[in-house]
Order: C-alpha cells, then sequence, then structure tokens
C-alpha cells in the first residue's frame, strides 16, 4: 500500500461517523473514578497513619533504651585507698 492509498484509507476512516455512545457511559465513568479517589485517599492516610505510628514508636524507643549513651560498667574499679 503506498503513501497515497494509505491517506485515502485514513481519511475514509476519519470520515465516518462515531461509534454510539451507550447512554450510561457517563454516570458508571463518574461512579469507577469516584470510587478509585476514594480508595487512593484511603490508602494514602494509612501510609501517613503507619509513618507516623513508626515515628511515634521509634521516639519512645529511643527515649527509654537511650541508645546515645555508653552502658554501665560491667566490672567495678579496685579499690586501692584502705
Amino acid at each position: 500500500m503506498n503513501r497515497p492509498e494509505r491517506e485515502a484509507a485514513v481519511r475514509r476512516i476519519m470520515e465516518q461517523a462515531p461509534p454510539p455512545v451507550p447512554p450510561d457511559l457517563y454516570t458508571e465513568v463518574v461512579r469507577r473514578g469516584s470510587r478509585v479517589l476514594r480508595r487512593q485517599t484511603a490508602a494514602r492516610r494509612l501510609l501517613w497513619l503507619l509513618l507516623f505510628a513508626a515515628a511515634v514508636a521509634f521516639t519512645v524507643w529511643a527515649l527509654s533504651a537511650r541508645p546515645w549513651m555508653e552502658p554501665p560498667s560491667q566490672t567495678t574499679p579496685p579499690v586501692t585507698s584502705w
């Protein structure tokens, strides 16, 4: 198929009437789209809640375990002043 034949075929396709759109398509699309948006919003809120809970848990652990302090010595120094 050469170029003029392809252009003619494309023009014929473009000049045809578009296929009919079902009348309830718009309402179905809006319903599905709003459901997707609600799910995305719920997932985003859940992830923020999990992030906040992890930050609180880490803060509580850090304040109770105090990993930045040196652990106490396991042996006592010898007493030499007697």
